[in-house]
């Protein structure tokens, strides 16, 4: 499936974000480098099995990354009655996976359908779900194949966005399938998103104004 790219947002020149990659790094040697960085940091970790990579997010990622984020928490917010929705938001998170080597620290992760068996607790991954909703801001190339990581540590539904244009993935069979239609939202938010980021950098305040009034107006007919 093809997702159509906004005109507002195909027009914008966005600065990537900035990676540097190691290869051949063990476990061990992961965990001793994410020991040593502070814990308030920008730069973002992702470890698959051998392979580091280490992104330093710009303006431009973070703008939109956190505001797919807000995206998310307000139709969780607008739909909480009508759909008995509620979330544990767990942002940046480091999640690791051990026995798989691999580790990440997301853009945006949620937990919606789980959110009842960890509210009031910290998560443990090594017993616990992975997050309902994980989202990914890649403007600049990646050597991760995130699809993959993500698949594999089995993350239900994958916002990936890549400065122009929002895909979904659902995970079908232990591998992601394009879908139009967000399973955990039960519609197609590209549109009303590319929308709510254009708006956003002209007034975030309004854009939350207005998209509070469309969700309950479209989606609580």
């Amino acid at each position: 499936m093809v997702s159509t790219t906004p005109q507002s947002t195909a027009s914008l020149t966005l600065k990537g974000e900035q990676r540097v990659v190691i290869h051949h790094v063990t476990w061990n040697g992961y965990l001793q480098i994410l020991a040593a960085l502070p814990e308030t940091r920008s730069t973002r970790l992702i470890y698959d099995d051998g392979t580091l990579e280490m992104t330093m997010p710009g303006e431009d990622h973070e703008f939109i990354g956190r505001l797919i984020g807000r995206f998310i928490w307000i139709l969780v917010e607008v739909l909480s009655e009508s759909r008995n929705f509620d979330m544990k938001t767990m942002g940046s998170t480091t999640m690791n996976y051990p026995e798989l080597k691999r580790g990440v620290e997301p853009d945006e992760a949620f937990y919606i359908q789980n959110q009842p068996n960890l509210a009031g607790r910290t998560v443990n991954f090594n017993e616990d779900p992975p997050p309902d909703i994980v989202v990914e801001i890649d403007i600049t190339h990646t050597d991760i194949d995130k699809n993959r990581f993500y698949a594999s540590i089995g993350v239900p539904e994958f916002w990936r966005f890549d400065g122009q244009v929002l895909r979904i993935y659902q995970l079908q069979n232990h591998e992601y399938v394009e879908v139009e239609i967000s399973p955990t939202f039960q519609f197609s938010p590209q549109t009303r998103l590319y929308q709510f980021l254009t708006e956003s950098r002209i007034s975030e305040v309004q854009a939350v104004k207005e998209l509070r009034s469309w969700i309950q107006q479209e989606l609580l007919k």
